[in-house]
């Protein structure tokens, strides 16, 4: 679908790869990008975001280029969205809304799918009454009493019906997950989670432990649907391993709430392989986004190690780094190419060892 990209820089530091980002974003969702904009702000119009002037050098690209939609790369408040469409003559799509669609794409589980609608309706519902204004305008009159307000009302309650369902469809699948927990915790089984900015290559770390065959693509979002398999780990003994989610900078909140099932997984594991893709420029950033999710998701406090992978793209050796007390923190691996892969293995059975007289968390925190 041919899209005009508006990009609008607000002055933050790391505007330069929140752009790019965004492009990559548009991409995956199969946007064929005609044109980019850029706009430079001090602060968002109320009204349109990016200034009246802008907007009319927009609505005329979006006539010169034959754009059929307009991607924006900040979250647009409902009116905002309602009057650059009444301008623009074509749908616009804000970030929060490409990432839900990029969601809807990629899931494949069931529990995937049921939380990607979920989100879906969610923020659907918030901007609900731009799609029925033609109606609202009817305001009674033989034959067309409050027509308007009826269709309006009962989408909503719809929608309403619909979110409790999903919600309760989720509650079941979580109460699923956590009798499974309590089973792996009866049996002393060591519970790893894979976690990372998205594109970092868990799908790849994680089929090259326990050759699982999970879905892996050099694209954001290439897994949605939490998988789980066991592993023999020497000095470990059976491990369940967890691949999930990739993070995003300013991930929707909504998002976030109706993943809690999946990400509870990582809630409760006993360790974090943290993975960051180490050819990456704003690896530091993508890392600290990362923390930043799980300590919404209350996650921060569990131990983690960070893999630093992708090292046959970044040009250094596979190796193991130790902190000052001796344990194991950084790990340098190729997931691709299966180099390093044992100091991955040897840093799991380290902590094996490691948790039954809590030395583990007095000496591994998250950077």
């Amino acid at each position: 679908m041919k899209s005009l990209v508006i990009s609008v820089d607000l002055g933050n530091a790391d505007y330069t790869a929140h752009a790019e980002e965004f492009l990559m974003l548009a991409r995956g969702a199969g946007a064929d990008i005609v044109e980019v904009l850029t706009v430079r702000r001090s602060r968002p119009d109320a009204a349109g975001f990016i200034g009246s002037g802008k907007v009319e050098e927009a609505a005329a690209l979006v006539k010169a280029t034959g754009a059929e939609v307009v991607l924006f790369d900040q979250p647009l408040s409902p009116a905002q969205q309602r009057n650059l469409e009444r301008h623009f003559d074509v749908r616009v799509v804000d970030r929060v809304a490409l990432i839900l669609d990029i969601f809807a794409l990629r899931a494949k589980s069931h529990e995937g799918k049921v939380q990607v609608e979920l989100a879906q309706l969610q923020h659907l519902s918030t901007r609900l009454t731009r799609l029925w204004t033609h109606l609202e305008r009817q305001r009674g009159g033989i034959g067309v009493r409050g027509p308007g307000e009826s269709q309006l009302e009962t989408d909503r309650r719809l929608i309403g019906v619909r979110v409790r369902a999903l919600r309760e469809r989720l509650e079941r699948l979580q109460r699923q997950r956590l009798t499974q927990r309590r089973a792996r915790a009866r049996g002393q089984t060591l519970s790893v989670s894979l976690v990372g900015y998205t594109n970092a290559g868990k799908s790849t770390l994680f089929n090259a432990l326990t050759r699982a065959g999970a879905y892996a693509a050099d694209q954001l979002f290439a897994t949605l649907d939490t998988t789980t398999r066991r592993v023999w780990i020497e000095g470990a003994g059976q491990v369940v391993i967890s691949d999930t989610v990739g993070f995003i900078r300013a991930l929707p909140p909504m998002l976030i709430a109706a993943f809690r099932a999946t990400l509870e997984e990582t809630v409760h594991a006993d360790l974090l392989l943290h993975v960051v893709d180490a050819a990456s420029p704003q690896r530091d950033e993508q890392a600290a986004e990362v923390n930043k999710v799980l300590e919404d998701i209350g996650a921060r406090d569990i131990p983690q190690i960070r893999v630093y992978n992708k090292i046959d793209t970044a040009g250094y050796d596979p190796r193991v780094e130790r902190n000052e007390h001796g344990t194991i923190a950084r790990v340098f691996v190729s997931a691709l190419q299966r180099k390093g892969l044992d100091g991955v293995r040897q840093s799991i059975a380290e902590f094996g060892g490691l948790t039954g007289n809590n030395a583990w968390n007095e000496t591994v925190q998250p950077e």
